[in-house]
């Protein structure tokens, strides 16, 4: 989720050179950064965002459509976040939000406008994915691409 919203950002909102401030700490525009909590962090031992955390899907979402339920858990294992300070200029340009972690505002899960089958997420789906049971974003991925 992370880079394909750094590139939605330079290609799609015109915001050049846009990043993530783990790959360039003076970027103009770090529409990923770390959470505030983190940036004053100097031993990095145990301080990644880890374990289960809600997700709340929009309703009518590709990602609501894949879970079939409005309320998820996922997985994470990361510091760096979409940056809020940009979302109005990422919708504006038809970035869908479609899953947040309402208790910290963080945005989990993004989509493309008018596309067929663009989702990306901030977690792991292939921590609870199986041979015999895929987990819903990748079923559904698959079902897009035989389409």
């Amino acid at each position: 989720m992370q880079t394909a919203v750094i590139e939605f950002a330079r290609n799609v909102c015109g915001l050049k050179n846009a990043n993530s401030t783990e790959f360039d700490k003076s970027t103009k525009y770090p529409v990923i950064s770390l959470l505030e909590e983190q940036k004053k962090v100097d031993d990095k031992g145990a301080t990644m965002r880890l374990g289960a955390y809600e997700c709340r899907l929009k309703k009518g979402t590709l990602a609501f459509a894949a879970y079939r339920k409005e309320k998820i858990q996922e997985r994470h294992r990361h510091r760096y976040e979409f940056n809020n300070a940009f979302r109005a200029k990422l919708e504006s340009k038809g970035l869908i939000l479609g899953g947040l972690h309402q208790a910290k505002n963080l945005v989990e899960m993004i989509e493309l406008k008018g596309h067929p089958w663009f989702v990306a997420c901030q977690f792991h789906p292939e921590f609870k994915s199986k041979p015999d049971a895929a987990h819903p974003l990748f079923r559904d991925f698959i079902r897009a691409a035989l389409r």
